[in-house]
């Protein structure tokens, strides 16, 4: 039984060398821009509406993109943007699609559900600039996002929506209501109405629906917890849905893989889950 709610959601007093992530990440994320700014494949600080952070990042395969990867950063909806995570667009990016990496609003300067419409409201900028597929991922706090959006309230139009042909929710919160109990809420600002709305496992898959939840073998148990939650329920909602626990990995390390073109997490996030795999 949890009773501190707060060490379960506690990642980085759970894995070795926490505080030298973030520079690593924007290190590599830095190298990889200028290297696709140099090929004339990024495009950087695109508008996708009025306030600060509502841009995103393209960046661009050689030749005619195959369709759109989005990948929405986590950061429990109050910290980093953009920037830190250009590097792991490297696979997609690698296997001929393009690739859009929104910022947005942090809490508490936006509540949730305005987080939630302004990823919807990237979504369907980019889906403007490019044609075919849509696939869609997040880690963390953006599996929660990612998750909302092929959700049955989900903010995207019916014809973005059915472009939607897969999803991965990696280390995503599914559940909001724990956080309730929690001191982030302090900033958040979570009320169990919305908590309750913004929760994915709460609500009915927008069918059809492709989704995996991926989480690292080696994260905290609420996140395995909440991993799983979500493929459980909406399995029974009519969704194409799987569980991964991905081997020796931790919450930092478990979207590594998402640089490198030929990793099991690329291939799950640009193949869609069949009937037969469902």
């Amino acid at each position: 039984m949890i009773t501190d709610w707060d060490d379960a959601y506690a990642n980085g007093d759970y894995i070795a060398d926490a505080a030298t992530y973030p520079e690593i990440w924007a290190t590599q994320s830095a190298k990889f821009r200028d290297e696709l700014s140099g090929d004339n494949r990024a495009q950087i600080d695109i508008s996708y509406g009025n306030a600060p952070r509502e841009k995103y990042d393209l960046f661009l395969p050689t030749g005619t993109p195959k369709g759109l990867v989005v990948f929405v950063h986590g950061g429990y909806w109050k910290a980093f943007d953009k920037s830190s995570w250009s590097h792991l667009a490297n696979g997609a990016v690698t296997r001929g699609w393009a690739v859009s990496m929104p910022s947005y609003t942090l809490a508490p300067d936006a509540r949730l559900s305005d987080i939630t419409r302004q990823i919807g409201a990237a979504i369907t900028h980019a889906s403007d600039q490019i044609a075919g597929p849509i696939h869609i991922t997040g880690h963390s706090a953006g599996g929660h996002l990612v998750s909302r959006m092929v959700s049955h309230t989900s903010p995207l139009s019916s014809s973005v929506l059915a472009r939607i042909e897969n999803t991965v929710s990696i280390s995503g919160l599914h559940d909001l209501r724990p956080l309730l109990r929690t001191s982030m809420n302090d900033t958040l600002g979570l009320d169990e109405a919305e908590a309750e709305h913004e929760s994915a496992a709460l609500l009915k898959p927008a069918l059809p629906c492709s989704i995996t939840c991926w989480v690292g073998a080696d994260e905290r148990p609420e996140f395995v917890r909440q991993n799983d939650l979500l493929a459980n329920i909406w399995t029974g909602l009519g969704a194409r849905t799987r569980s991964v626990h991905a081997p020796d990995k931790h919450h930092f390390n478990v979207i590594a893989d998402l640089t490198d073109p030929d990793s099991d997490l690329v291939a799950c996030l640009l193949t869609p889950i069949s009937a037969e795999d469902a």
